[in-house]
Parts: C-alpha cells; sequence; structure tokens
C-alpha cells in the first residue's frame, strides 16, 4: 500500500478510487463489495455470502486499525512478496468457503451468463482496471501492479490448488532390454 501498487478487482478499484479522492480504504471496501455479497447470496447461498460478508469486515477492519510500514523501497520485491502475501490471505479465505474480492462472485454471475471461463472474466475487469491505473497513476505502477497480481494469482492458485504437476521422465538407452 505504501508503494502505491494496486490489485485486481474490488480492491484494486478501492485503492485506485482511494488514490484518486481521498475516500478512506476500509470503506470503499465494503462499500464496494456490498452488491457482490448480495449477488452472491442470491446466486450462490447465504452461507457463502454470510462468510464473504465477514471476511471482507475482517480486511476492513484490519485496514483500519494495523499501520502498514513501508519495509522496503524496491518496488520488485514489494510487487513480488505483497502479491505472494495477498494471494496467501486470500486463498485461505476461499479455502474457508469465502471471498474478499466481490469480482470472483461477479466472475461466476458471467460465466454462467455468457458461457465464458471464471478466468476470462476476471482477467477483462483486470485489464480495464490496470489499464485505468496505467492512465491515473503512471504505467511504472501500473505494471508493478500486474506482478503483484500475477505473483497474487500464482500464490492463490497454489493455496487452493496444491501442486498438481506431474513431472515424466524418459529415459532413452541402449540397454533397455536387460533385467
Amino acid at each position: 500500500m505504501t508503494n502505491h501498487f494496486i490489485d485486481g478487482g474490488v480492491t484494486g478499484i478501492s485503492l485506485l478510487t482511494t488514490m484518486l479522492t481521498n475516500i478512506p480504504l476500509p470503506i470503499l471496501i465494503v462499500c464496494i463489495n456490498a452488491p457482490f455479497v448480495y449477488l452472491g447470496l442470491k446466486i450462490i447461498n447465504k452461507e457463502f455470502a454470510i462468510k464473504t460478508s465477514l471476511a471482507i469486515a475482517g480486511l476492513s477492519i484490519s485496514l483500519a486499525l494495523i499501520e502498514v510500514p513501508n519495509i522496503t523501497d524496491d518496488n520488485l520485491l514489494v510487487a513480488i512478496f505483497g502479491g505472494f502475501f495477498l494471494g496467501g490471505g486470500i486463498g485461505f479465505a476461499v479455502r474457508g468457503g469465502a471471498v474478499i474480492d466481490g469480482t470472483e462472485v461477479l466472475a461466476v454471475y458471467l460465466s454462467r451468463k455468457l458461457g465464458t471461463t471464471l478466468g476470462d472474466v476476471v482477467m477483462g475487469i483486470n485489464v480495464i482496471i490496470f489499464c485505468t491505473a496505467a492512465y491515473f497513476l503512471g504505467i511504472e505502477i501500473a505494471l508493478y501492479s500486474m506482478i503483484t497480481y500475477l505473483s497474487a494469482s500464482k500464490t492463490l492458485d497454489f493455496i487452493v490448488e496444491g501442486i498438481e504437476e506431474y513431472i515424466g521422465v524418459t529415459i532413452i538407452s541402449s540397454e533397455c532390454e536387460k533385467n
């Protein structure tokens, strides 16, 4: 946050709006996510909406009460490790049956309506957010923000999906018939 990078989704929209208007981030996080929580109630279920509301409230309270120090001025470190910790937090929320960002709920809804994948919808939303960030905050911040998003995305995948990659080895030898 102290390096002025943004994330994708509602969190990114909230951060960008805070930078442009000085409206407090915790208030924006709650207000912008509210319609998506309601959408989650309608298209997913009540338990999901309650857990998501609690997760978003916890995020907002933490943002309001915890002072975030500037640990380093190295933008690449901030982008990579900031994304890592961001993705970890989102991943643990998802494993608990909630989301911290309403765009995932919107992505579920739109993917059903449009016949696309969740990833396509989320990527489309984030392209708009990062282009807006490039316009208002500058290309460099937008590019570092994309690194943050990619790092968060991979960490999220790792926490939610685990390691799903398989390693295959082909051994070629003239001795293959020997036992």
